[in-house]
């Protein structure tokens, strides 16, 4: 089975509402996209295809490479149809691999019985050809393989990933919290940034948006910070194709960028933690940190964007307290931020309309499970930090 040579088909999966900025970046790549739903997306390419995509993806979860579609009322039907598959050409019998699923069927109480029988059928058909049974078990950073199966449908997969790429491997502390990399990255691509011009985050957290705008800027990719993928535990793989791909990242990368990045937090810890952060993203020497509120975070002479991801009162605070800081991030950005764009990323409608500030686009995300929106304010011209005087 040459599945690094054979064409199939390519499920890219996201969280909710990502997928048309993983479409966007798919389509730069030089992909077509012959489909999108909900939460991906879908394409035609072999494993090696999958290398690159793995590697250059900000926006993706995981690369599922499919291997059989077929029919399947029950798990012993299942079962049987797995074991027709040469698992002893993919997977070494010395090696480890891993089950995960996506299971809506109603002979199935849980998906881990799901799992189980993949497991069975993997083993079974290995030992029969090999002999020996390979290990398995629950831990994702060696070979993955993916079941979906919903009600009579049901098709596996190679997980190329593995381990998910909606986290980019340089947050090794998280803060409190922290926004998903892959989350931050697709809010940065609808504001339409052009990545050339300044980028301000008062309140800015563990970092996450500024140290995503800095990758952006650079062309830095998330697979600089990995060396393990799904794909590389699956037999006919060639680390040569791994590391001339990771050869044009580097290649790719710039050093310095000629507009300014700035990221502000009124708390010392916070800043603490975002400049690690930056560090091992290695783009520390490309953002502008300062411990102030967010009223007195420097605003650049060259216009950008402007975006704050504050408390929504959910989890972390207390809402009549917030409903002042929402007012003064409104008279904020009016104020001290004339000629950009702004951007209030919140899970909560009530407080948005303390901003004060009519919302131009409301673009739907989630961030978890929780509903969101991140409103855009367009800041007209006019003298920036000079009051107004009588006559005006």
């Amino acid at each position: 089975m040459q599945v690094f040579q054979n064409k199939s088909k390519i499920v890219i999966t996201c969280n909710k509402r990502l997928a048309p900025y993983l479409q966007q970046e798919v389509e730069t790549l030089g992909y077509t996209v012959t489909k999108n739903f909900g939460t991906g997306i879908e394409l035609e390419g072999s494993m090696s295809d999958c290398i690159p995509l793995n590697l250059n993806l900000r926006c993706a979860s995981q690369v599922l490479y499919s291997l059989k579609t077929f029919r399947a009322e029950n798990p012993a039907r299942l079962y049987k149809e797995l074991l027709d598959i040469a698992w002893e050409d993919l997977i070494d019998f010395t090696g480890y691999f891993s089950v995960t699923s996506n299971v809506d069927n109603e002979t199935i109480t849980t998906p881990l019985f799901a799992n189980l029988k993949v497991k069975d059928a993997i083993v079974d058909r290995i030992k029969e050809k090999k002999g020996i049974r390979p290990n398995t078990g629950s831990d994702g950073n060696k070979a993955v393989i993916n079941l979906y199966w919903k009600d009579e449908t049901a098709e596996i997969f190679i997980d190329t990933s593995g381990e998910t790429l909606a986290k980019h491997g340089y947050r090794k502390i998280p803060g409190k919290a922290p926004m998903l990399e892959a989350l931050a990255t697709s809010t940065i691509m609808a504001t339409g940034w052009d990545q050339n011009s300044s980028f301000v985050v008062p309140m800015c957290g563990s970092g996450t948006l500024a140290i995503e705008a800095a990758l952006l800027a650079t062309n830095k990719c998330p697979g600089l910070f990995r060396m393990n993928y799904g794909f590389m535990h699956i037999m006919g793989y060639d680390e040569q194709v791994f590391f001339t791909e990771r050869r044009k990242l580097k290649d790719q990368a710039k050093k310095e960028i000629r507009f300014k990045i700035v990221a502000s937090d009124i708390s010392e810890d916070a800043i603490s933690i975002a400049r690690k952060n930056a560090q091992t993203a290695g783009v520390d020497h490309l953002i502008e940190f300062s411990i102030c509120d967010f009223a007195d975070t420097e605003i650049p002479e060259q216009p950008g964007i402007v975006i704050f991801n504050p408390e929504y009162g959910e989890r972390l605070g207390v809402h009549a307290k917030l409903e002042a800081t929402y007012k003064r991030m409104g008279d904020f950005m009016k104020q001290q931020c004339k000629g950009y764009r702004g951007y209030i990323f919140t899970g909560n409608p009530e407080l948005a309309k303390k901003i004060g500030l009519r919302a131009s686009r409301r673009l739907e995300f989630y961030n978890g499970k929780l509903d969101c929106r991140l409103l855009e304010y367009e800041l007209y011209e006019g003298s920036k930090r000079e009051p107004k005087t009588n006559e005006e």
